[in-house]
């Protein structure tokens, strides 16, 4: 089992910064691939962004492309998100998701709020 841990989140206004972090523990040698997801009120779930735990491969959906950047420190098991130029539709409850392998996300995170205000 992994268990991850979000952190990083709050309110900021519009075309502020913030940077998440996730604190994987557990059987972290099992994961692969990690992975932010957002969730705002009346929404699905959906991709932001992803990386492998050894840091390569970054891939961003294009709601945030040129505005994120997803990194880990493997050897703190921690993934992170930087926000740059936060709009308000970025508000929303973001995830941390990790996996073994094939794109799946087995675990979860409890997710951490971010309000994005103007």
């Amino acid at each position: 089992q992994v268990h991850l841990v979000e952190s990083g989140g709050g309110s900021v206004q519009v075309g502020g910064s913030l940077r998440l972090a996730c604190v994987a523990s557990g059987r972290t040698w099992d994961i692969y691939g990690m992975a932010w997801f957002r969730q705002a009120p009346g929404n699905e779930r959906q991709f932001v962004a992803a990386i492998t735990k050894s840091g390569t491969a970054p891939a961003y959906s294009d709601s945030v492309k040129g505005r994120a950047t997803i990194s880990t420190d493997s050897a703190k098991n921690t993934l992170f998100l930087q926000m740059d130029s936060l709009k308000p539709e970025d508000t929303a409850v973001y995830y941390c998701a990790a996996g073994s392998g094939n794109g799946s996300f087995h675990w979860w995170g409890q997710g951490t709020q971010v309000t994005v205000s103007s």
